[in-house]
């Protein structure tokens, strides 16, 4: 980037020195050297996590499940978020990039836009599956099979690239910028709506509908069955699972994309430092995933302590233990 002489606003970063128009390496802070490590820690976290979700769906017969291949296809997006785009965003910093749009800053947004809109679309798909399992039960085997889960995958993927092959084409006459790179209709506009604002809607309308269902299965067999504190538990369990899955996915993705859609509409430009800060909460519900989709579940805490221990190499291809019965609200398709 050619030098620039800037007379404005200098912006708090760890990490660089920031005006209006420019910014500058500076002496790495003890700030900096502390955050540059807890984001590389949650970038192996967020690796041997997910590694642990397909590895014990691979292994495991038992975990062989159509709902299991959309978890696993998950994991896989996840894994090269914290493989590729934790590395590369370190190395490559929003803020750096809002400034100059080389080609590390492309490819960084390439992989950026594709493995998290896949990840995104992903729990849409999960959401379905679930939708289908309590909502419509009886039908749910013959219309989520394996060939359904793997075209739900393909889909995922294949809107995941196109959406990243548009924004970067989009800005592929861009190296310097009159005021900031990153702003035009389809990086601020297009790509949230596909990449987040879709999703946000089916998710909530999705999980709303099987919130409803889920109680009123629960009520109908408290009644049937006159086992009041077993189910209002269960009941409460499901609940709480609903509200952390929306919750974290939120609660880290809603910043970003909220930022960095009104960026253009605003003249701040304290907005470069809210959304850098706001990117890396979207990246760590990568981190979460697979404590949310996977953790949570009796089977696959039981299969990574196997992993974990080194007994996964003496022990049969099979689950490591029997499914809990459950309400059918998330878990019951999960162990087939």
């Amino acid at each position: 980037m050619k030098n620039r002489t800037v007379v404005g606003i200098e912006f708090l970063h760890p990490c660089f020195q920031m005006n209006l128009l420019s910014y500058k390496l500076t002496t790495p802070s003890a700030v900096c050297v502390i955050l540059y490590a807890f984001l590389t820690l949650l970038s192996l976290v967020t690796v041997c996590g997910n590694l642990l979700v397909i590895i014990s769906i691979s292994y495991f017969k038992q975990l062989h499940t159509p709902t299991n291949t959309l978890i696993q296809s998950l994991a896989v997006a996840d894994l090269l978020v914290g493989a590729l785009v934790f590395p590369i965003s370190l190395s490559f910093s929003l803020s750096s990039c809002f400034y100059e749009d080389n080609m590390f800053c492309k490819i960084r947004d390439g992989f950026n836009i594709l493995f998290c809109t896949c990840s995104i679309l992903h729990m849409c798909c999960i959401s379905v599956d679930r939708y289908y399992a309590v909502c419509q039960p009886l039908t749910y085997k013959s219309k989520f099979s394996l060939h359904v889960v793997n075209i739900m995958i393909a889909i995922s993927w294949g809107v995941s690239v196109l959406t990243a092959i548009g924004v970067i084409i989009s800005r592929l006459n861009i190296e310097e910028c009159q005021d900031m790179c990153s702003i035009d209709v389809m990086t601020n506009i297009v790509g949230p709506l596909i990449s987040f604002y879709l999703p946000v809607v089916i998710l909530l309308c999705i999980y709303l509908k099987i919130f409803v269902v889920a109680q009123r299965q629960a009520r109908s067999i408290q009644t049937r069955t006159n086992s009041g504190p077993t189910f209002s538990k269960m009941e409460r369990k499901a609940t709480k699972t609903l509200a952390i899955v929306l919750g974290a996915f939120l609660f880290c993705w809603a910043p970003f994309f909220l930022s960095f859609t009104f960026a253009p509409f605003t003249n701040s430009f304290v907005m470069v430092s809210v959304i850098e800060s706001s990117s890396w909460f979207a990246l760590i519900n990568s981190t979460l995933n697979p404590f949310i989709y996977a953790y949570f579940y009796k089977w696959f805490r039981s299969a990574f302590k196997m992993i974990v221990s080194g007994k996964i190499f003496f022990a049969k291809k099979e689950s490591p233990q029997t499914p809990d019965p459950i309400i059918p609200a998330l878990q019951r398709p999960l162990t087939g």
